[in-house]
């Protein structure tokens, strides 16, 4: 072998060396997410804030990337195939063939190497290990990238505004940005970040609970005009103390002659008892604040900016015709997004959804049919503009008292307590129905399978649930 080979095969070498660095570069450039890069720069890492202005500008150095590619392809092309010509040349000479099929056959085989080699080991290995160590390989090959699209910088800027001027032809903007996500892709991502073990069951609902927050309004998570505590002004402070010692709040809405549709403000108990203790004369009107109005569509993102702008802690929910729908807390905010708050005074608190038994389940009449079906499976008919179980059943019932009852295919709803024609809780019991029996056997074969896959969908759906209890 001649030194001219041998000086060729090392620049061969070479070059595919350098195939791998752009290739690898590419990948990694397009793959690494920014918020790892500035946790990294956070540390004082120098490379990552080499690969941050790289990603800021991806399509100037991919451009590079490209560039790299595209010569050190052309580079093999054109001294692979003679430097293995060359090399394998004698071996066909010892098959007893003409010289010229020997040369033909030397030169394909020639070509089958260094296209091998290229495809293998420039590009496809470089290609899994950038997907596979990302950052590692983003911060490996940064400033060798950075400093080679600085050398080239006139060939990129000139190969760049040649494509955007061909692009513009066809009517596509160069310049437009599509990197924003939608709200579907990043619920994958943190499904998907969930299921790799990234985030744990608790950071999972909170973030599903952010993203329902915003679709919640203020009637779905008030304390309803039938279950405020109230004041009615005058009171003495006996009265006052009375009413704390019932329900243990630290706000009071106060009412004009008893009516909960004329509120004429609140007052905070640990601000008046404050100043009682001290000894001080005091006058109750001096503690009575104003409440501010939300209307009951208002959706709770906003009320509770609005709550955080007045520095308030309670706001009054009106309806439509301006009556008292309601009150919010902002307790009552928070616990969509972090779950049930409890403080030291919540003892006799019961959940919204407790298991009782086998099949069995107590509900508070104030949970969303949306969060039921969530939970259970379950589909409920003519819901449309009804929010609540309780709702939902008073619609097949205005009448509903104690212990009655109202069936479904396969569920049945007890009536367990009401307040006023208000239901407080119902009992919920994974039953068949055996007074709609002969109506389910009527229906075409299709429905029937389809409503017992429904059936066998939501009880797989409960079992799962029984499992995590």
């Amino acid at each position: 072998m001649d030194s001219t080979t041998i000086i060729n095969l090392v620049i061969f070498i070479f070059l595919i060396a350098l195939t791998t660095v752009f290739v690898g570069s590419e990948f990694a450039l397009v793959k690494v997410r920014a918020t790892k890069i500035e946790e990294m720069i956070a540390e004082g890492n120098g490379s990552a804030k080499v690969v941050k202005k790289m990603i800021t500008n991806l399509d100037y150095y991919l451009s590079a990337c490209q560039l790299g590619i595209t010569v050190t392809s052309l580079g093999l092309g054109w001294l692979g195939e003679p430097v293995f010509e060359k090399l394998l040349h004698p071996l066909f000479v010892l098959l007893p063939l003409p010289d010229a099929l020997n040369a033909t056959i030397s030169l394909i085989v020639s070509f089958l190497v260094v296209t091998y080699l290229h495809v293998v080991i420039g590009e496809l290995a470089p290609k899994s290990f950038a997907i596979q160590h990302t950052e590692r390989v983003a911060l490996l090959y940064a400033r060798p990238l950075y400093y080679f699209g600085l050398i080239m910088k006139p060939l990129i800027w000139l190969m760049n505004g040649s494509a955007r001027m061909i692009i513009r032809i066809f009517g596509i903007d160069p310049d437009e940005n599509n990197d924003a996500m939608s709200e579907e892709e990043i619920k994958m991502i943190i499904n998907n970040s969930y299921n790799s073990g990234e985030i744990n069951q608790t950071e999972l609902a909170y973030m599903q609970n952010i993203f329902s927050f915003d679709e919640r309004q203020a009637k779905d998570v008030m304390v309803p005009r039938t279950q405020m505590a109230t004041l009615n002004e005058p009171f003495t402070v006996n009265e006052l103390l009375e009413t704390i010692r019932e329900y243990q709040f630290t706000r009071y809405p106060i009412t004009e002659d008893g009516d909960k549709d004329h509120i004429k403000g609140f007052i905070n108990v640990k601000e008046f008892l404050t100043e009682y203790a001290s000894g001080k004369p005091i006058k109750i009107s001096n503690y009575i604040h104003e409440l501010p109005l939300i209307s009951e569509t208002t959706r709770i993102s906003d009320a509770l900016i609005r709550m955080q702008r007045e520095r308030v802690h309670i706001s009054l929910i009106i309806d439509e015709y301006g009556g008292t729908a309601g009150i919010l807390t902002m307790e009552d905010i928070l616990e969509e997004i972090v779950g049930e708050i409890r403080d030291e005074f919540d003892e006799n608190e019961v959940n919204d959804v407790v298991k009782l038994g086998e099949n069995t389940y107590q509900i508070n009449g104030r949970v969303l049919l949306e969060d039921l079906t969530d939970e259970f499976g379950i589909e409920f008919e003519d819901s449309d503009d009804i929010d609540t179980i309780g709702g939902w059943l008073q619609a097949h019932n205005t009448n509903l008292q104690q212990n009655d009852y109202v069936d479904t295919f396969y569920d049945r709803w007890i009536i367990s307590e009401v307040d006023n024609h208000q239901i407080i809780t119902v009992i919920l019991k994974y039953e068949y129905n055996e007074e709609r029996k002969e109506e389910i056997e009527e229906d075409s074969d299709d429905d029937k399978n389809h409503k017992d896959k429904h059936h066998k969908d939501k009880k797989e759906k409960k079992d799962r649930k029984d499992k995590e209890d």
